[in-house]
């Protein structure tokens, strides 16, 4: 007997019984308990709303931009960025030499034309008193009449082409169209501008700081979600920890298309009474589209959950148990009130854990906020144990842990 056991087989199957031995009452005395093998999470009764989001700029809902409808130098400037200007108020002035050049000459081109026509109706008035005398024919007299209605056009002209002159005189001092704060200057002192086709911009004044609006691009799927006087929430970076409210004024119906990819335009009225908001800022908005109050909310992570076959209890039918589906149960007794049929909501799986086993049950969704997700129907009441995910350091965990390994020393 001694002999085996010291022998080469001996020590290797004393070797196989002690490791098996180990093994078995390992996992006798540190196996996992099935119910902690997973990650549970009760039923509960709330609210729940869900949302569309995109991203915004924040603009002054007037931008009024300021230009110049003669060319010239500049020469004064008397407002600069985040001036307050009123109406009136004179922003600029180009340099009026020319302009003014060109107002004399129109001047003396009207008394030029005011002492003509005195000549020709002198000479008309002298024409009649001859041809009733019959000292001069009618084509001379024709001729008199004739001479006169033009010095009267050429007197009308002159006279125009003053007003001209002034007007562009006039233009040449640039005045603000409205009251508001000047959020951009695009000239200098010395520039020079130049109207021809296009207008330049000089300025551009925001009306009113204090009610801003946003323009958000929001995707063509979440378009037909979004209404008008809905509410809004949205963050800028300048002020990460706060949030601020507005509501949507209207979605415009000229879509943009970027790589395939369809936006809209949605505009929303937002106060700025504090004038922290400015232009420019990006802005992350949330618009709730959909809201629900006392339902039973199922954690999505329990939707996303899939088990492996063992623990499975086979499911059991609403119609075998007789038990009542959240559709019609009454609002806070575990049920919702019968807002949809079961075949308007989105279909579910989850799995309850029962007497150290999974129970599948399937389930009528609503809206989601992406954290919880309504239950419309199925067979579940408060405070049913949904299993969320594998607890974790177990080997079958789906996040794809590696089972415990012994630490050797």
């Amino acid at each position: 007997m001694k002999k085996i056991i010291h022998s080469p087989l001996g020590l290797t199957l004393l070797a196989v019984a002690v490791i098996t031995t180990g093994f078995f009452t390992y996992k006798a005395f540190f196996g996992t308990a099935p119910d902690k093998q997973y990650r549970l999470q009760a039923i509960e009764n709330g609210d729940i709303s869900q949302t569309v989001s995109a991203n915004g700029t924040i603009n002054p809902v007037t931008l009024v931009s300021v230009g110049t409808q003669v060319s010239g130098t500049v020469k004064k400037l008397y407002v600069d960025f985040n001036s307050k200007v009123e109406k009136g108020q004179v922003l600029l002035e180009l340099d009026d030499a020319l302009l003014l050049a060109q107002q004399n000459q129109s001047l003396a081109n009207l008394q030029s034309a005011q002492a003509s026509l005195e000549l020709a109706t002198a000479n008309e008035a002298r024409m009649r008193t001859l041809f009733t005398q019959e000292y001069v024919s009618h084509q001379e007299m024709d001729t008199a009449v004739q001479a006169k209605k033009t010095a009267e056009a050429q007197l009308k002209l002159a006279q125009a082409t003053v007003q001209r002159d002034r007007a562009n005189l006039a233009h040449s001092v640039i005045r603000s169209p409205v009251s508001g704060v000047v959020v951009d200057r695009e000239v200098d002192v010395g520039q020079t501008v130049a109207a021809s086709l296009q207008t330049p911009t000089l300025f551009k004044i925001a009306q009113d700081l204090s009610r801003m609006q946003i323009d958000a691009n929001f995707a063509e799927a979440d378009i037909g979600s979004i209404r008008v006087d809905q509410d809004v929430h949205f963050t800028v970076d300048a002020f990460p920890n706060r949030s601020f409210n507005g509501k949507v004024k209207e979605v415009r119906l000229n879509p943009t298309t970027q790589q395939n990819v369809v936006t809209y335009d949605v505009v929303i009225n937002v106060d700025n009474p504090e004038k922290i908001l400015l232009p420019g800022m990006t802005t992350y908005v949330n618009i709730t589209i959909a809201g629900r109050k006392n339902v039973l909310l199922v954690p999505n992570a329990a939707l996303r959950f899939k088990p492996t076959k063992s623990n499975l209890q086979k499911p059991v039918s609403n119609e075998a148990n007789g038990a009542k589906t959240n559709a019609d149960q009454p609002a806070g007794e575990g049920g919702t009130k019968k807002q949809k049929h079961k075949q308007d909501g989105f279909p579910g799986k989850v799995y309850v854990f029962e007497k150290g086993e999974l129970r599948p049950v399937s389930v009528s969704l609503g809206i989601t906020d992406n954290r919880n997700s309504e239950i419309i129907a199925g067979e579940l009441k408060v405070g049913d144990q949904l299993v969320v995910g594998e607890a974790q350091g177990n080997g079958n965990s789906q996040s794809g842990s590696s089972p415990m390994r012994l630490r050797m020393f």
